[in-house]
């Protein structure tokens, strides 16, 4: 009977759910510490270090598109388009639009222009997944804390070419919904017909994705650095943390970007070893210069597309 009943839980109501146990634990720690929070920068460094997240937070997007084009050459297509990376990053700022889809809208549009409409769909359903195979790979170095984070290294696992398609049919029916208008149904053996993957694990597209999460890090760790004493930190602790709450974000994308979810599971994961006010203080920064990032280099990108359409 209560394995019936949660056979029969919808997925997407969960993640609403815990949503809104996000944001109500955000909220609640903000009102909480609400006296103790000041963002006055009164010395002049802070300001380099407001500096060094936005570079680094823009680095990361480049890395991030540029994971996007080895995908689509990992799929056996060598596209000699300059543009996949700058159209990429176009396509960013459309995360924040309601609906959560339309970034996948314009990219599976672009490419199917270019390729095959399955190969387009295929990739743009599995980028993500990218993502958060090499959060939870950074994650699972938290293994010196508890042996239980090595169970995070299965998602990096099953990016094998032989269980790739696993992932894919997974990955539609998880999204059956909100992607279903562009849904491709393809059977195991004309996804190897068809789709011709050069080898058998993508560790150039990991490494690059790493690269990604590493420099999203470097940017939070300069606004953590403005309000946190920056002596005797644990590095290695505080990575773990935001690499973990960062992939729940990426899995619970009820808002854009997995806003309020990253800064809940990030308070609620690092306890009480840090001052929350602090905390709250860095989280906000942070995500503002994150997403500034997002729409200040999509902007550009943005007007350009639509000065070569008139």
């Amino acid at each position: 009977m209560i394995k019936k009943y949660f056979l029969k839980i919808n997925f997407k109501t969960f993640k609403n759910i815990f949503f809104f146990i996000s944001i109500f634990y955000f909220t609640y720690y903000l009102i909480f510490n609400k006296e103790d929070i000041s963002f006055e920068i009164k010395e002049e460094i802070y300001y380099s270090y407001i500096f060094l997240s936005f570079l680094f937070c823009i680095l990361s997007v480049f890395f991030n598109g540029l994971a996007w084009k080895n995908i689509i050459i990992w799929f056996g297509q060598n596209l000699k388009n300059n543009n996949l990376i700058s159209f990429y990053i176009l396509t960013n700022s459309l995360k924040y639009i309601p609906g959560g889809v339309w970034h996948f809208y314009e990219r599976f549009t672009f490419l199917k222009e270019r390729v095959n409409e399955k190969l387009a769909f295929y990739v743009n359903l599995i980028e993500p997944y990218f993502m958060l195979s090499a959060s939870l790979l950074l994650t699972s170095l938290g293994v010196i804390y508890n042996p239980l984070f090595l169970i995070f290294l299965l998602p990096s696992i099953l990016l094998h070419r032989n269980l790739i398609y696993i992932i894919i049919i997974k990955l539609q029916s998880f999204k059956n919904k909100s992607i279903r208008i562009f849904k491709i149904n393809y059977t195991k053996s004309q996804f190897d017909e068809k789709i011709k993957i050069k080898s058998s694990f993508p560790f150039k597209i990991l490494s690059i994705e790493i690269l990604f999460i590493l420099f999203k890090f470097l940017g939070f760790i300069f606004c953590f650095y403005i309000f946190n004493d920056s002596n005797n930190l644990d590095y290695l602790f505080i990575f773990t943390i935001f690499s973990l709450s960062w992939s729940i974000g990426l899995i619970i994308p009820a808002a854009p970007g997995g806003i309020g979810v990253f800064e809940g599971c990030f308070l609620f994961l690092i306890g009480n070893d840090y001052s929350q006010s602090s905390l709250i203080m860095s989280l906000i920064i942070f995500r503002f210069i994150s997403s500034c990032t997002d729409l200040i280099l999509s902007a550009p990108l943005f007007i350009k597309q639509v000065i070569k359409r008139n």
